[in-house]
């Protein structure tokens, strides 16, 4: 199964969802002219009186404002060239102003203000710094792969708040320097919080899209322009060639080919329709992503040649249509499955499929391996490391296995069982207590059993205070909590770190070397970047080994864990036996997907049992790594496949249909 692990939960609060899988902004267009002389005081007296005001107005929390004196207000801008600096004036208007000056004051503690700028705005991709302020609370967020978001710190912001009654005006100065100038867009948003004394808050922005502390999809576009500057209404039209119910993509993209540092986004609606005003000049057309997905089908939207408009200045002009072929991309699963004839010195149908499905979902690298007659016959890896350094995918890049480390610590507990160290069925506080969660008396009904098999009543991950969700035993629900239980008392009772244990039962037996849990100098050299949205993560290796979650491996090496399973070697057959049998059944309420095989959990592994013989596997899912292995017992065939992306599902889940099951009958008659 692809579960969330502690990585994905523990991102940050502020990181509610990743809304856009795209390089565009959100659609706001807002435009900077020059200012005269400012004094960043929180007195706005000295702004031109005819600043345009762009209203605060997309309310993206569940709690919204409960009306105009609950929460409303406006933003102004300018820049000026002298000192390379964008201004930012913020009038508020908030009838109950919540101030935090303890030393636990927290962005959701207090009302507050988070400017976010994406300052080199590359249609390829740029990363974001923002500030956040308040009196007691100056934070920044920075991407660290950005040349300029990297390196932004306080000391190139200016800011100031003064209020009168239920008013509020900030003011910001935000240096810039090369990164701004004329005829050049640079993407920009915010968050305003707004915390009540009953307990309520909110927070409110100029456009769509959240995580905007990090995330440039979200964001906005400033256009810098010279006073005088001319601009233009560009209208038109989006629209499939064929009368269909499938909707079009919610964005189109402008970029000016006199000024190829000016671009930005226009918002398409349901009908195909968009309206944007830009500076005069020529424009060209084209979609944010090469691909775009209607729900389950892909479509190109690619131009061979992109059309153009040239926006006129003081008028308002028709861009020419816009028309997408109705045409979903091949579908590549075949009606057999290619590993039954698969030759090492002829993959081409592999890595076709491989690198069809990395650019239709924008997966910036891949490790695999096949096994086929019960030995690995190929592997290779693909693409990128890192997306903006652009460093290759080789033999020994890392990438985290996520969920994929508990089938191994599964193996070393089972190894323990067979010798008697620790006993599967002993309740596992007659080891070690557990303090967290020593409240519930349930907790005294959990057993090693119930960990591997996902029957301990905790949840995934605990948000806030450990609970018991049921009686242990009675039901499913995947735990890596239950994992990390079972980690400490494997310690207690050997007296050995886990990692140690690992390695005595798992690595040298398995000869699964290059495989770590945990921080050290070998894996900080070859550790891939996980992505979201095409968008590196920072690498925060593990301090400590986590058995839910922290293995790092390849495909290659990580085959020698699937054939010593396939073989049933280290473990009495008869574990071999209970292992791949079913030991809890998944609920799958709420899936989108059901399986159409009997699916379900034997020792932590995912048992599957298809046309061509039971299968055992497991996926791994850390938000921007994820991955699969997947062993046909009877045929002696299988795969690893290790991404580092948030956008693999796709691939994950059709490629056990590529390689072996073929084309799903049923959906080909459809």
């Amino acid at each position: 199964m692809s579960i969330p692990s502690l990585k994905a939960v523990c991102i940050s609060v502020l990181c509610i969802h990743f809304c856009l899988h795209s390089m565009a902004h959100n659609g706001s267009v807002a435009f900077a002219y020059p200012l005269g002389k400012i004094t960043v005081d929180g007195d706005l007296s000295d702004w031109p009186k005819d600043a345009t005001k762009y209203m605060i107005a997309m309310h993206l929390s569940d709690t919204k404002p409960k009306d105009d004196a609950d929460f409303s207000g406006f933003f102004q801008l300018g820049y000026r060239l002298e000192d390379q600096s964008l201004y930012l004036a913020f009038t508020v208007r908030d009838d109950d102003f919540v101030e935090d000056t303890s030393e636990n004051v927290r962005w959701n503690t207090q009302d507050g203000l988070q400017v976010s700028i994406d300052a080199r705005h590359l249609i390829s991709g740029s990363g974001v710094v923002s500030f956040m302020y308040s009196k007691k609370l100056r934070n920044t967020n920075n991407a660290f792969y950005d040349p300029f978001a990297s390196t932004a710190s306080w000391n190139i912001v200016e800011v100031a708040m003064t209020r009168k009654g239920d008013m509020r005006y900030y003011e910001w100065r935000i240096r810039l320097g090369n990164e701004l100038a004329l005829d050049k867009s640079l993407g920009f948003d915010f968050n305003v919080f707004d915390r009540d004394q009953d307990g309520s808050f909110s927070w409110s922005d100029w456009g769509k899209g959240e995580s905007k502390y990090m995330n440039p999809n979200s964001l906005g576009d400033i256009i810098f322009l010279p006073n005088g500057a001319k601009l233009s209404t560009v209208s038109g039209k989006v629209s499939w060639d064929k009368h269909t119910a499938v909707k079009l993509p919610g964005q189109v993209r402008l970029k000016s080919l006199e000024n190829p540092k000016l671009w930005t986004t226009a918002v398409v609606d349901s009908l195909g329709n968009y309206s944007i005003v830009i500076p005069a000049g020529k424009y060209e057309f084209s979609f944010p992503n090469h691909y775009y997905q209607s729900d389950d089908k892909l479509y190109a939207v690619d131009y061979k040649t992109p059309p153009t408009v040239v926006a006129k200045p003081g008028q308002k002009i028709a861009a020419p249509d816009i028309v997408l072929p109705l045409a979903p991309v091949p579908d590549l699963i075949p009606d057999k499955g290619v590993l039954f004839d698969f030759t090492a010195d002829n993959p081409g149908k592999v890595d076709s499929f491989i690198e069809a499905y990395r650019a239709y979902y924008g997966i910036p690298g891949v490790s695999l391996a096949l096994i086929r007659d019960g030995k690995m016959v190929y592997h290779k890896t693909y693409g990128v490391i890192n997306t903006m350094t652009g460093e290759k995918v080789n033999d020994n890049t890392l990438f985290e296995a996520a969920s994929v480390t508990k089938p191994v610590f599964a193996l070393a507990v089972e190894k323990l069982a067979e010798r008697g160290v620790i006993d599967l069925d002993k309740p596992l506080y007659q080891y070690l207590p557990y303090k967290d969660i020593e409240y519930d008396d349930r907790y005294k009904l959990i057993t090693a059993r119930h960990v591997l098999t996902h029957r301990t009543g905790f949840p995934n991950w605990r948000d806030g205070k450990l609970v018991i969700k049921f009686t242990p035993g009675t039901a499913f629900g995947y735990s890596g909590e239950g994992f990390e239980y079972l980690k400490m008392v494997v310690e207690k009772i050997t007296g050995k770190k886990v990692e140690q244990v690992l390695q005595e039962e798992v690595i040298q037996p398995v000869g699964l070397y290059h495989t770590f849990f945990s921080k050290n100098d070998s894996l900080q050299r070859m550790v891939a970047y996980g992505h979201f949205d095409g968008r590196p993560s920072n690498n925060d290796l593990p301090e400590k080994p986590g058995m839910a979650y922290s293995m790092h491996t390849e495909a290659q090496i990580f085959t020698k864990f699937m054939l010593y399973l396939l073989e049933r070697q280290g473990l009495k057959p008869e574990t071999y036996d209970t292992i791949m049998s079913k030991q809890s059944e998944y609920d799958f309420t709420g899936w989108t997907h059901k399986p159409k095989v009997p699916t379900y959990m034997g020792m932590s592994l995912e048992i599957r049992e298809t046309p061509f013989g039971k299968t055992f596997g497991h996926g791994g899912n850390n938000g921007d790594f994820k991955c699969r292995f997947e062993v046909y017992k009877d045929l002696k065939m299988g795969y690893a496949i290790f991404t580092n992306s948030n956008t693999s599902d796709a691939l994950l889940e059709n490629f056990h249909s590529f390689l072996i099951e073929g084309r799903d009958k049923d959906i080909a008659k459809e």
